[in-house]
């Protein structure tokens, strides 16, 4: 018997084909805050936004204020010129009156014979050629309020109260103008004292009554009128 022991047998490992690894088995789900760096590092997305738009006062016949406004809304969307002209707008102020004892909310144009125009301009100021073409082929445009050859953009404060006057609920609409004074001479124009002649003794604007001192049977007695009713003498 032999004293040198044989030796183990020595086995060959197997070749170990490592698999191939995608991108996306890369991130391993088990290593969330790893994951999580890598994503943070991706930039983000940019967001494109459209050119800064500023408004604009546009000069139009009187009496067409709303048929321009009109045309211009169909052809920018036609010609898909949403990007350059935004909001159209004839100012509107809404004024409260007072008939019969019955309340009426009217409009009038705040600014009769123009139109205000949301819009962007090319950097130096100028109007880009379509836009313009757009604009000034409009029957009724008159051309826009400007210096130097550019359109003047309107400041910030004057946009403000022109965007206050169109967005003002009826409610809150003023009584029309009182254009009656204490002391006036005024006439009556219609009702029980038609054609009274008195002297206006106070007026009432939140209820549109005016106060006329009139002389009834030989005496003067205060008689309460609405303002439409009265006219000066």
């Amino acid at each position: 018997m032999s004293d040198v022991e044989p030796k183990p047998e020595e086995h060959e490992e197997p070749d170990v084909v490592e698999p191939d690894v995608t991108e996306a088995d890369a991130v391993d789900s088990s290593e969330p805050e790893a994951a999580a760096s890598e994503a943070s590092s991706e930039p983000a997305p940019s967001v494109e936004s459209g050119p800064v738009m500023d408004w604009y006062v546009l000069r139009v016949a009187s009496n067409k204020e709303e048929q321009v406004r009109d045309a211009l809304e169909r052809k920018v969307k036609i010609e898909g010129l949403e990007d350059r002209i935004g909001r159209i707008l004839v100012p509107m102020v809404k004024k409260k009156t007072i008939r019969r004892g019955q309340a009426k909310i009217v409009q009038n144009k705040l600014y009769a014979g123009y139109v205000f125009v949301e819009m962007a301009t090319e950097t130096d100021g100028s109007i880009p050629e379509n836009v313009w073409f757009l604009v000034k082929e409009t029957t009724g445009v008159g051309d826009f309020i400007q210096s130097d050859g550019r359109p003047t953009p309107m400041k910030p404060a004057e946009v403000e109260r022109m965007l206050a006057t169109v967005l003002q609920p009826e409610d809150e609409a003023a009584l029309s103008t009182i254009r009656f004074r204490e002391g006036d001479r005024v006439k009556i124009r219609e009702g029980p004292f038609e054609s009274f002649e008195g002297d206006v003794e106070g007026i009432d604007e939140q209820k549109g009554m005016v106060t006329v001192l009139l002389t009834i049977f030989g005496r003067q007695s205060p008689v309460d009128v609405e303002y439409w009713n009265v006219e000066s003498v």
